[in-house]
């Protein structure tokens, strides 16, 4: 089986290709974001202009959109959270991971994307990138050298840290 790009589990053939081919429409907001990014990855830069919203096209840079798909070696897709974007739906909001190498690092995009209809189809709106959350303790942080507060009576750096 060739394995759809957009980690949905499905062959390409009966997931993304069609959308990208132009045989069927996305009937939802996740539906196209999986199909934009298995775009990227087969470097079908056509389609994911041609699913940009006509409100935002002048924003759309196809030379930069392309130079960064033929410059990535993508590995999977990670959708988080999915917020409308269903076939009823007039706007969707989808967080996800797009997990890519470049130049043998392991890289991330994550974004909170935007999409909407326009004369009933689904097009990619906006999207904001996602900045990691700050981690705030709970509890003081416990130096190397005091007493593990497991109470072993050992210090922390032969115990539990």
């Amino acid at each position: 089986m060739n394995e759809c790009p957009c980690s949905s589990g499905k062959s390409y053939q009966e997931c993304c290709e069609p959308l990208i081919a132009g045989s069927r429409k996305a009937e939802t907001a996740e539906e196209l974001l999986r199909a934009r990014y298995s775009a990227h990855v087969k470097l079908e830069m056509d389609y994911v202009k041609n699913t940009t919203h006509p409100d935002q096209i002048t924003r759309y840079e196809p030379a930069t959109a392309e130079s960064w798909a033929e410059k990535s070696d993508w590995e999977r897709l990670e959708i988080i959270e999915v917020v409308d974007g269903g076939a009823d739906d007039e706007a969707g909001d989808i967080e996800f991971v797009a997990h890519f190498r470049q130049k043998d690092k392991l890289k991330t995009h994550h974004e909170m994307a935007r999409f909407k209809r326009h004369e009933g189809e689904w097009f990619f709106y906006d999207g904001q990138g996602v900045v990691p959350k700050q981690v705030v303790r709970n509890q003081p942080k416990v130096g190397r050298n005091e007493p593990c507060p497991c109470g072993s009576g050992k210090k922390y750096k032969k115990c539990c840290g």
